[in-house]
C-alpha cells in the first residue's frame, strides 16, 4: 500500500465513523509527519518508528504532551483502522497531560482587543467569538441564514460535536455584522458568511487566527492567548455575572456538563470573599 492509498483508506474510515474533516486534516497532517521522520516503506513501520518519532517530538521539538498525544493518536488510528494492523499499545504509552487552566482574557482586555480591530470582517469574527462564545471552526461554517436577528441568535450547525445549537446573538456583535456586509457585500453561492478570497468555499481557521494574532499584536496583552481565549472569556464573563452553568453549556454546545464545570476554576472566586485571618482580632501588645 502507498501512501496516498494508505491516506485515502483513513479518510474513508474518519468519513464512516462521521468524524469532522478538521479531525481528518489533523490525522493527515500528523501521520505524514510520521513517514517524513521513518523515511521507509508503510508495511515495514511498527511500535519501535512510533517510539523513535515520539521520543524525537518531545526531545529535539520539545512537543508539548498534549501535542505529542495528538501524533501518537493520529499514528494509532493510522496501524488499527487504516492498516487493521494490532500493535503492543503498552509500547506506545500516552503522555500524562497537565492540568493547566487557560489564560483568561478580562473585560477590559477583550474590550481593548476588539477595539483595536479597524477591519470590519475581522471585528465582526472577533465579536462572533467573544459574544456569542464560538470556535473559530463554527465561525467560519456560519451560512447567512444561521443569524436570526429577530430572535437575537445565532444557530451552530455540526459543532465539535456534530451538535446543533443556538447561541446569543449580541447586539454590538449584529452592529458589527451589518457593517461587515455593507463594507464586504458577500455573495457566496453556498451561502457562506465569510467566503474564502476565491468566493468557492469559506474562510478558514488559520485566517481567523492570523486576524486575532494581528489585534493582539496592537494591544498591551502578554498573556498566552488565541481565538479560543475569546470563547472562554464569553464563558467566564457569564458565570461571573450569575448566569446558571446549565444555560452556559447549552450556549457553548457541550455534550456533558462536565466540559462546561472547568469554567468554574476559572472565575474570581476570591471576589467579595473575606479571609478568615481578617476578622481576627488583634492581640494587644
Amino acid at each position: 500500500m502507498t501512501e496516498k492509498q494508505a491516506l485515502q483508506k483513513m479518510w474513508e474510515d474518519i468519513r464512516l465513523r462521521g468524524l469532522s474533516e478538521s479531525t481528518f486534516e489533523n490525522y493527515t497532517r500528523n501521520v505524514k509527519a510520521f513517514f517524513k521522520f521513518c523515511n521507509r516503506p508503510i508495511a515495514e513501520l511498527n511500535e519501535n518508528d512510533v517510539r523513535r518519532f515520539l521520543q524525537y517530538l518531545i526531545v529535539e521539538k520539545k512537543r508539548a504532551p498534549r501535542t505529542v498525544n495528538q501524533h501518537s493518536s493520529a499514528i494509532r488510528f493510522f496501524f488499527a483502522v487504516g492498516l487493521n494492523r494490532a500493535m503492543n499499545y503498552l509500547q506506545i504509552p500516552l503522555m500524562k497531560v497537565p492540568k493547566e487552566l487557560p489564560d483568561i482574557l478580562t473585560k477590559e482586555e477583550c474590550n481593548q482587543l476588539i477595539n483595536v480591530c479597524k477591519n470590519a470582517k475581522h471585528k465582526a469574527i472577533l465579536l462572533l467569538a467573544y459574544g456569542s462564545g464560538l470556535r473559530a471552526g463554527e465561525i467560519s461554517a456560519l451560512r447567512v441564514n444561521d443569524i436570526d436577528s429577530k430572535q437575537m441568535r445565532i444557530m451552530v450547525k455540526g459543532g465539535k460535536n456534530k451538535r446543533d445549537h443556538y447561541t446569543l446573538l449580541s447586539q454590538n456583535t449584529l452592529d458589527a455584522l451589518r457593517d461587515y456586509w455593507r463594507k464586504y457585500r458577500p455573495n457566496s453561492p453556498e451561502g457562506w458568511l465569510f467566503p474564502d478570497t476565491k468566493n468557492i468555499g469559506h474562510i478558514n481557521r488559520a485566517a481567523i487566527a492570523s486576524a486575532f494574532n494581528n489585534c493582539v499584536a496592537q494591544t498591551t496583552i502578554t498573556k498566552e492567548v488565541s481565538t479560543h481565549s475569546l470563547r472562554h472569556a464569553f464563558a467566564t464573563h457569564l458565570l461571573e455575572d450569575g448566569v446558571e452553568l446549565m444555560k452556559i453549556k447549552e450556549l457553548l454546545g457541550h455534550y456533558c456538563i462536565s466540559s462546561t464545570m472547568v469554567y468554574l476554576h476559572l472565575v474570581n472566586t476570591t471576589k467579595g470573599i473575606t479571609s478568615p485571618a481578617d476578622t481576627m482580632v488583634p492581640a494587644n501588645d
